[in-house]
């Protein structure tokens, strides 16, 4: 890790931090911490994935303990849909590191690219889009195939349940903090299982982790606090500008 210099070094904790902010505060986020150690590292696709998911799975104990003391993870709706999720990672995220390991460097930052614009894109359609009349969580067969699905691509590219879950919950009616507070709770899982499916694999940079991971936690009990306080549309545009400008240089990194 020390060959890497400190500003790069340096660059990684901040983007460890603002990627903490952005999972509880938004959702989106976390992918900030895979593009870090994707574009500044060399590591290979399944390093920089393992790394990556291995630091959600502190964020999502301490974003499911804030979520649950403000109250959100305590409404029955709330916890079944995460219940839900949850359920669905343990099959899902296992297919995503199979998928991962067959992956080139090259194909990863098409793939990752490809994500970062996806979840760019649904943040800005959940701003722009007017609240559904119908204010509620779906069926559990809808919320199922939305947990499979998010978890298959966090296990691939290393990222959180909160990345997707967040801006498809809503989009599908969920408030954006019983969202939040569902997503944080499947991201134990997809980390947690993910994590175990890399550490297999030998594909985890440990120093790397704890070093995007520990100003993550952070940024996790800021985002938290910011999501209950305060108006986030400039973080959203703040965050799907940065996305969308980023998105083609990691289609084109690997």
């Amino acid at each position: 890790m020390a060959a890497l210099g400190l500003p790069v070094l340096v660059a990684l904790a901040v983007l460890g931090l603002v990627a903490g902010v952005g999972i509880t505060a938004i959702g989106p986020g976390g992918v900030l911490a895979t593009i870090g150690v994707f574009a500044l590292t060399g590591l290979s696709p399944a390093q920089v994935a393992g790394t990556a998911i291995a630091t959600h799975v502190a964020t999502g104990l301490v974003g499911t303990a804030a979520y649950t003391r403000s109250g959100q993870l305590r409404e029955p709706e709330t916890r079944r849909t995460a219940g839900i999720l949850a359920v669905a990672a343990v099959v899902g995220t296992p297919l995503g590191v199979l998928v991962n390991s067959a992956v080139s460097g090259q194909a990863f930052g098409i793939l990752l690219g490809l994500f970062v614009a996806l979840v760019a894109g649904l943040v800005w359609y959940r701003e722009l889009r007017a609240a559904p009349e119908r204010r509620g969580h779906p069926p559990v067969a809808a919320v199922a195939a939305l947990g499979f699905g998010v978890a298959g691509v966090s296990g691939i590219v290393g990222v959180g349940g909160p990345m997707l879950a967040v801006p498809l919950l809503v989009v599908l009616g969920v408030p954006v903090l019983e969202a939040l507070a569902a997503s944080q709770a499947q991201s134990v899982v997809i980390a947690g299982v993910g994590t175990l499916g890399y550490l297999a694999h030998g594909a985890i940079d440990w120093p790397l982790a704890v070093l995007v991971g520990v100003p993550e936690l952070a940024g996790v009990l800021v985002g938290w606090a910011l999501a209950r306080a305060l108006p986030t549309r400039a973080l959203k545009v703040a965050l799907v500008s940065s996305l969308l400008a980023v998105a083609p240089y990691l289609a084109l990194h690997g």
